[in-house]
């Protein structure tokens, strides 16, 4: 009886062994297949030659007491990303505005699907197809006068959407933004713990969905903007 008993133990996991190993593994769209670092080289109000010209907005330099960029948590800064054309066209006209609004979102979301929840939403200013493969808009497209009074890229009701719908986490643009220019935003963007990465790179070599983000900043717990550097793993 415990010879029977044994047997079929064993049929059992051996059945089972070879149903675990005949299941199909992981496919290759499941896997990233590049990195590419979205940090801006050393921008001319970097305080330190090797610092980046990227740099973070966190909660605290909008609101005080709410995050530092050092104490923004973890789990916040590793997202999913997706990539919103400023001027892409729309029912076959291109958008001109300067900034995002509800109908971009609704475009987007018509053709890529729904903006994934917790996300990292970045702005480009330029088609992926006819723009340059580095930030080269900071020199050439806009002047040092322009970029010191560049608006938020994305309008006021369509960031709070994203924040209340989709659960934004964060945004990343090209520039650097004035964000006392719409202080219902700025205190928004605190309020919901998002984030602001300004003066980024080489959006126009990301697809518009299924990429990684992984933003670093330093651990300064002191208010104000951060240096950073941000990376994306492109499936």
């Amino acid at each position: 009886m415990r010879i029977r008993s044994f047997i079929i133990a064993y049929a059992l996991v051996l059945a089972i062994l070879l149903f675990a190993d005949r299941r199909p593994g992981s496919t290759p769209q499941d896997r990233y297949s590049h990195v590419v670092d979205l940090t801006d080289p050393q921008s001319p109000t970097a305080r330190h030659a090797m610092e980046s010209g990227t740099r973070i907005i966190a909660p605290d330099a909008l609101i005080p007491g709410t995050w530092a960029a050092g104490q923004i948590p973890p789990e916040r800064l590793v997202a999913p990303l997706v990539v919103l054309d400023l001027n892409a066209a729309i029912n076959g006209a291109i958008n001109e505005s300067p900034q995002i609004s509800l109908d971009d979102i609704a475009a987007w979301e018509s053709h890529h699907g729904m903006i994934p929840q917790g996300a990292v939403v970045a702005i480009r200013r330029q088609g992926a197809h006819d723009a340059p493969t580095t930030n080269e808009l900071s020199t050439s497209d806009l002047s040092a006068d322009d970029l010191s009074t560049t608006p938020f890229p994305i309008s006021g009701d369509a960031a709070q959407f994203l924040m209340d719908a989709r659960y934004t986490i964060g945004f990343a643009v090209e520039t650097p933004v004035n964000m006392t220019s719409d202080r219902t935003l700025a205190r928004q963007l605190a309020l919901h713990g998002s984030y602001v990465v300004e003066r980024t790179a080489r959006f126009t070599s990301l697809p518009a969905t299924g990429s990684l983000i992984i933003v670093a900043p330093a651990r300064d717990k002191k208010p104000g903007e951060t240096a950073v550097r941000i990376l994306a793993m492109v499936r």
